[in-house]
């Protein structure tokens, strides 16, 4: 969990779940993150086998970005678990409140 709990790792899987994309354009996309932080997270996904990074031998030279299979099957669990938030975001939500009025009642008793 480590691995994919920075707050960038999420998303670049998420970017490049169409195939592969260029640097610079994950740092478009991607805004605010910084290159460096951009950088990070992507040598950390690249080291655990997630992404591999190509090189393509132009003047100057092009790199992108993309899924291997682990990390195409860990997009698919992230999409489940979005699914799963929205389907009981609603119902969190009123537990949350729900719980915050009864640390209000016992406080004030």
């Amino acid at each position: 969990m480590a691995m994919i709990g920075e707050k960038w790792s999420i998303q670049v899987l998420f970017e490049l779940r169409n195939g592969p994309v260029r640097f610079n354009e994950l740092r478009r996309i991607l805004t605010p993150v910084t290159q460096r932080m951009l950088s990070s997270s992507l040598r950390t996904l690249e080291r655990n086998g997630l992404i591999t990074r190509t090189v393509h031998p132009t003047v100057p030279p092009q790199v992108d970005y993309s899924l291997t299979a682990a990390g195409t099957d860990l997009n698919t669990a992230i999409h489940q678990i979005a699914l799963w938030t929205e389907t009981h975001g609603p119902a969190i939500a009123a537990a949350r409140a729900d719980y915050q009025k009864c640390e209000v009642s016992r406080v004030s008793a």
